[in-house]
């Protein structure tokens, strides 16, 4: 049986050799300096550029120890998330943007909210004290906007962000939501919330600093249309009973 980390870091990338050296650097340097052990997993979606060969030059099995996944195809975000979290050890396991807009240091905010007993903590631009460095185009934050009220009409969740790239798993709740999981590209994060509310996780949602990338991949007219035609199927899909 392998041994059990504190925490694994779940890394999708696709196509990121322009980013994914100076985030590895960043996250191994901070992870190296914390009290815990640690893993990292990087999941290639299938890129075509370098972004393999770039993280294979930090790979160790000292700690953090890092591994690399690739997948021979793209398949989209939620199903990297998905790989990597099916095949993580830690205690705690938490997926990171390969953009690292959300600082590795505020994995420290996570840390007292599992403590006092939440099973899934998610970082948040839109709390009181969240520290918007650098924000959206304009139709980004549009989109978004629009995409959480559908999300508090069709009673999907209540958070007021669902979309962020940081969110943190105990490996109980990863047992009870991943293998749950159906949607592998944008919407993937509203159907893991609306599984472990269901499932009746207590889910925390915690203000961070974040800082917009801009080359994001998201497109303003067919993925917002995408992403909407997903959360009807996830009610439909829970009245079938898919998430039981």
């Amino acid at each position: 049986m392998e041994r059990t980390v504190h925490l694994s870091l779940v890394i999708p990338a696709y196509n990121e050799e322009h980013r994914i050296g100076e985030t590895m650097r960043h996250v191994l340097d901070y992870l190296k300096a914390q009290p815990y052990d640690a893993e990292v997993i990087v999941v290639d979606d299938g890129s075509i550029d370098a972004t393999q060969r770039i993280v294979e030059a930090f790979r160790s099995a000292e700690v953090p120890a890092v591994s690399v996944v690739s997948l021979p195809e793209n398949r989209g975000k939620g199903y990297a998330v998905y790989t990597g979290m099916s095949q993580a050890r830690g205690a705690y396991r938490v997926f990171y943007d390969a953009d690292a807009s959300t600082p590795i240091e505020e994995l420290g905010r996570l840390w007292p909210r599992f403590e006092a007993g939440a099973d899934v903590v998610i970082g948040s631009r839109e709390l009181p004290d969240s520290d918007v460095q650098v924000r959206q185009r304009w139709y980004r934050q549009t989109m978004g906007r629009v995409f959480n009220v559908f999300l508090r009409l069709l009673g999907i969740t209540r958070f007021k962000d669902t979309q962020c790239g940081f969110k943190g798993f105990s490996a109980r709740a990863c047992d009870v939501v991943f293998p749950r999981q159906t949607i592998h590209r944008f919407s993937f994060d509203a159907e893991l919330l609306y599984i472990a509310q269901k499932h009746g996780l207590r889910v925390d949602e915690v203000p961070v600093c974040w800082r917009n990338s801009s080359r994001s991949r998201v497109h303003p007219l067919f993925d917002a249309s995408r992403m909407l035609f997903d959360l009807l199927t996830i009610r439909a899909k829970d009245i079938l009973g898919r998430y039981a």
